[in-house]
């Protein structure tokens, strides 16, 4: 079914209100975002490429410390764990992090490593090129043990756990089994958002929240056509009953662009949610704002219905923003005011 109705401000007040009081863990590959900020007025002599003036830079955390950023922008307490080498880069991130509140002390180093950083020259608003500095090797063994340990001690004070993978190694498969044994004997809720190709064993997850082209990805069917409605999307809904047979998560959240996000349960409906962002500049990060304000929801004791209605609300407002933005309690009120 689809649903034309919002989340009444007054609800959504209990569920944020709810949350918190929460607490949640974010594991995974985390990095720092770079930005230059500037304009370009003439194209270069030497090569059909823009000329950009820096004006300003700024750093921001990215990755799965973009996920924690969220969480903590609405208020919720939250602890993360993944690596970093030991550079100048790591320092950096962590001091962001410490800035926004965010429990980081699980972040283990790895001197062979290379701390992670996107960096995005942005010019009147678009974004132009975007440098890559990173590494992709797997998490040795020792590192990946360490934080195990520490995630198990954390865990039993915490309400759910979002594991941000990004191919960038840290997210194996060894990390994955351990987390879900940990997630499962404590009763803890956890969600991810896959990237198929970084393959991994995702059954038995509480939560997977894959863009369109991912889930056609890992359910290996071709996306040869899109349908303006997604209800009458048969090939998504193939991918949906088969994502839901082979992977078996509690809940598979398709997150859609334009046109919104699919809510699938085994053996029910799928809920179809419109997408509610009047303008869109910048896509960056929405995918870790739907997985955290999901979650934040749940642990906030809101119906997955309700949690789809706030991670889309969550979404929409982000999007209108440049850069890996955040929202806050008062501005998702607002919008759904």
């Amino acid at each position: 079914m689809t649903s034309t109705k919002t989340l009444k401000p007054s609800r959504a007040r209990q569920i944020l209100d709810s949350a918190h009081r929460s607490r949640i863990v974010v594991v995974g590959d985390v990095m720092l975002d770079r930005f230059i900020w500037g304009k370009v007025s003439r194209i270069s002599p030497e090569a059909p490429v823009p000329i950009v003036e820096v004006k300003r830079q700024s750093f921001m955390p990215g990755g799965a410390a973009n996920v924690a950023r969220n969480l903590t922008s609405l208020e919720v307490p939250t602890e993360i764990f993944g690596a970093v080498g030991n550079d100048e880069a790591a320092g950096q991130l962590k001091k962001l992090l410490r800035e926004q509140k965010i429990a980081c002390t699980g972040i283990v180093t790895d001197p062979k490593r290379d701390t992670s950083v996107k960096t995005r020259v942005v010019a009147h608003e678009q974004q132009v090129v975007r440098l890559d500095w990173e590494s992709r090797d797997p998490l040795n063994e020792k590192l990946t043990g360490r934080i195990l340990n520490s995630l198990a001690s954390s865990l039993k004070k915490s309400d759910a756990l979002i594991i941000g993978d990004y191919g960038k190694g840290v997210v194996t498969q060894q990390l994955l089994d351990g987390v879900k044994a940990l997630c499962q004997e404590r009763g803890v809720w956890l969600s991810l958002d896959p990237k198929p190709s970084h393959p991994r064993n995702l059954s038995g997850l509480s939560l997977i929240t894959p863009n369109r082209g991912e889930a056609f990805e890992l359910a290996s069917v071709r996306d040869e056509t899109q349908d303006e409605n997604p209800l009458a999307d048969k090939n998504l809904m193939l991918v949906a009953d088969r994502l839901l047979g082979t992977l078996s998560p509690k809940v598979l959240l398709i997150t859609l662009g334009e046109l919104g996000m699919l809510l699938c349960q085994p053996g029910k409906t799928p809920f179809h949610i419109p997408t509610v962002a009047q303008s869109v500049f910048d896509v960056s990060g929405a995918g870790d704002t739907v997985i955290a304000t999901f979650t934040l929801a749940i642990a906030g004791g809101a119906s997955l219905n309700e949690a789809a209605i706030l991670s889309n609300q969550a979404a929409g407002i982000v999007v209108g923003k440049v850069g890996t933005a955040v929202t806050t309690p008062e501005e998702l009120l607002k919008s759904l005011g």
